[in-house]
């Protein structure tokens, strides 16, 4: 696999910034915000893929249903960040859903705005293809957690893999600002939230971790196993 390190740092780039059709005059007129609701869906399988969007806040849960109806996550949002964005790769129909985990305000761009953008903007279009590149190589990196590794190294993966990108390095420490709970962990590393507190608690008892509902410490990288 490629190295994590060079691959996160892209996700943690705040498009909305750039991307947001408020910030751009010809555009902000007549574009509008939608607030959508608690466990709202933004999109299901099979809508068609006509939209990108970006998160003004609050958060958002991507994810797909198996075939016996069991939800997978894939990845949870927050503000600043986009999804939906395989539409710009010729998703016709969606193959997932976003779905609002607390009350949000998104900002929805058709793909023909966004093209239009791009057209006049190189740089972004560089950005909007290493975002696309960038989910596709963190679903592969998943992927392989999930076939060839056990829970514990998976819950550790995911804790190196978020301090690679949103982590903030104090010393051998790094801290991870995050409203991710138990069970968020559990769905985005496919165990049980029983497990990832069991987990997370033994390496909280070791030292190797110490965390709260808003952030986690990592003592040392190097030490993490």
């Amino acid at each position: 696999m490629t190295n994590s390190s060079a691959l996160w740092y892209f996700e943690s780039v705040n498009l909305y910034r750039i991307l947001c059709p408020h910030k751009v005059k010809t555009m902000g007129e007549k574009h509008e915000f939608i607030n959508y609701k608690r466990d709202q869906f933004i999109y299901m399988p099979e809508d068609s893929a006509t939209h990108i969007y970006m998160i003004v806040s609050g958060r958002v849960k991507i994810g797909h249903y198996l075939e016996n109806g069991d939800e997978v996550i894939t990845a949870i949002l927050t503000k600043g960040e986009v999804f939906g964005e395989l539409a710009m790769a010729g998703e016709d129909k969606r193959r997932d859903f976003a779905q609002v985990m607390d009350a949000a305000t998104i900002c929805p761009l058709t793909t023909e705005e966004l093209k239009d953008m791009m057209y006049e903007n190189k740089e972004l279009s560089f950005k909007i293809l290493k975002l696309i590149g960038l989910r596709i190589m963190k679903l592969e990196r998943k992927l392989e957690l999930l076939v060839f590794k056990d829970a514990r190294t998976r819950v550790i993966e995911f804790l190196k893999d978020a301090a690679s990108w949103q982590g903030v390095k104090v010393g051998t420490e790094t801290m991870i600002q995050t409203r991710l709970t138990h069970k968020d962990i559990a769905s985005l590393t496919g165990t049980s939230r029983q497990t990832v507190t069991t987990i997370l608690n033994d390496l909280k008892e070791k030292n190797l971790i110490n965390f709260n509902r808003k952030q986690i410490l990592i003592r040392d990288l190097d030490k993490l196993s």
